[in-house]
């Protein structure tokens, strides 16, 4: 069932609606690759391969991306991380002092700072007990000035992914845009909503280069939606945004799946491993559900524990602070060697 409530004039701020967006040299003119003199840009024209502006559209990115996940590159818009495509979003959509958002705590932190930022209030409606989404609370703290609601699945820090159910019923059901952060997504057992973009017109999905596909350090972020928020964002991201070398990093990277699937077989292979480990470690209380390269467990202390293995080496995340996760550990799953170092550092520590 569709979305009959969405209307995405309602949701676009007024002065994005009328903003003209910048038109850049390489907006103006694109190459079809003959040999040209360019001389638009006032560019350095001494070729060190790094002196042309890049494609402002990021096109032979957008076309493999397009081909592997069965989109067109109408629906895709990239950005310099994940996090320029979240405070797009924010700046697009949200009016400062009048609109909010929803999220689901525990998630990810980086929904609060581009909340505070862009002076939009953030609405915390907690996850159950189960790390589920409460559906029936998320509503009831939707008003006329919702604009966002915030899904991290699979979830950071819980790892685990929401229900089909839970999810269906908020993008049928809530007039606003629903973003699911999908930054895991390659190492879980669910499939990407990427298949529903055109069914729900307020559905936006953001993937990530930096955990899979092992690029964090270029950083490189995905939005997929429906051609009019797509060009919405467009409008107001920075003219070059990705650079050149970002831009040939990531291509090389996405032209050769093959290499991204045996790497995450082996990152999978090594958590279902450490996972077993970890059961039988004295002073580890609980081991969450998860769908992602990494596992929240429960402990008996966690300042200690952190503490201990920091003092071994060994930098783990303490999310003790976050809503529901009172003495827990996120451990990332490393190499065999990385891990086979930790589970000897734990051993210590029980000696």
């Amino acid at each position: 069932m569709k979305n009959t409530q969405f209307n995405i004039k309602w949701l676009v701020r007024e002065n994005i609606q009328d903003l003209q967006p910048y038109s850049s040299a390489r907006d103006e003119y694109v190459s079809d690759g003959s040999k040209m003199i360019f001389l638009d840009a006032n560019e350095n024209p001494f070729d060190n391969g790094v002196n042309r502006y890049p494609d402002p559209q990021q096109r032979n990115l957008k076309s493999i991306l397009a081909q592997q996940k069965g989109v067109t590159q109408q629906n895709i818009l990239l950005g310099n991380g994940s996090d320029e495509v979240l405070d797009l979003i924010f700046r697009a959509f949200c009016e400062p002092k009048e609109d909010n958002i929803i999220t689901l705590p525990p998630t990810y932190g980086m929904y609060q700072v581009l909340a505070t930022i862009n002076n939009i209030e953030n609405q915390k409606v907690l996850l159950t007990k189960g790390f589920q989404p409460n559906v029936s609370a998320i509503f009831e703290a939707v008003n006329q000035n919702t604009k966002i609601i915030f899904l991290c699945s699979p979830n950071n820090p819980t790892g685990n992914s929401f229900s089909e159910e839970s999810i269906v019923k908020i993008l049928e059901n809530f007039k606003g845009l629903v973003v699911i952060d999908e930054a895991y997504i390659d190492f879980s057992t669910k499939d990407s909503w990427l298949s529903s973009i055109e069914k729900y017109s307020n559905l936006i999905i953001t993937q990530t280069l930096s955990k899979a596909y092992g690029l964090a350090g270029i950083r490189l972020g995905i939005c997929y939606s429906s051609q009019p928020i797509i060009e919405i964002l467009n409008k107001i991201k920075p003219p070059y945004n990705v650079n050149e070398l970002t831009q040939q990093r990531a291509f090389s990277r996405i032209s050769d799946p093959s290499k991204v699937t045996i790497e995450v077989s082996k990152i999978l292979k090594e958590r279902n491993e450490l996972v077993a480990i970890l059961q039988e470690v004295s002073f580890v209380t609980k081991i969450y559900e998860t769908d992602a390269n990494f596992i929240l467990v429960q402990v008996d202390n966690a300042d200690k524990r952190y503490k201990q293995l920091l003092d071994m080496g060994i930098v783990v995340r303490n999310r003790s602070t976050q809503p529901l996760c009172e003495d827990t550990l996120r451990f990332t799953v490393g190499t065999s060697e990385e891990n086979n170092v930790l589970i000897q550092r734990i051993r210590e520590i029980i000696n």
